[in-house]
């Protein structure tokens, strides 16, 4: 039996964030990248000013989040999703698939349809594949950790 799953998604540039809605996604970041990935890196980097922030919430619990950019702004040609993360907690219910779903959505709503690249973990490849990204590049290290480069296509339009 499917256990239903009810995410409010919300999508705010970095000042209209209420300071409640920052220290979540700072937060869930922090819990993901530095504290379960054992990973020691600067996560304020000074880009969340510039991004438009998806929030998935049940609740009052952010579960899920990305960094949206438009164009240019992350890789040059190029919009981008980034810091994307789901909440340990939520895991294996779909919830990571729906907000890379809504954030490829959001791209397109807020800067029109353009190919997206991303630097992936390695180990997502599969995940981001399904999601019809390709890798476009060789392995490299981020903090330790090894990423690739990929591209999601500029949709095709239709004719």
């Amino acid at each position: 039996m499917a256990i239903e799953i009810n995410v409010k998604w919300v999508t705010k540039p970095f000042a209209e964030l209420t300071a409640a809605e920052l220290y979540a996604i700072l937060r869930l970041r922090s819990e993901v990248f530095v504290v379960e990935q054992n990973c020691v890196f600067l996560d304020m980097d000074n880009n969340d000013q510039k991004a438009f922030h998806t929030m998935g919430w049940i609740g009052d619990e952010l579960v899920a989040t990305t960094r949206l950019f438009n164009t240019s702004q992350s890789y040059a040609g190029y919009q981008s999703i980034g810091r994307v993360v789901g909440s340990p907690r939520h895991r294996g219910l779909g919830i990571g698939k729906d907000l890379m779903n809504y954030s490829i959505q959001e791209c397109e709503r807020l800067f029109g349809k353009g190919p997206i690249k991303i630097g992936a973990q390695l180990y997502l490849n599969k995940f981001y594949s399904e999601l019809g990204f390709e890798r476009s590049g060789d392995m490299y290290y981020e903090d330790a950790i090894e990423h690739i480069p990929m591209i999601k296509p500029s949709p095709v339009p239709n004719i």
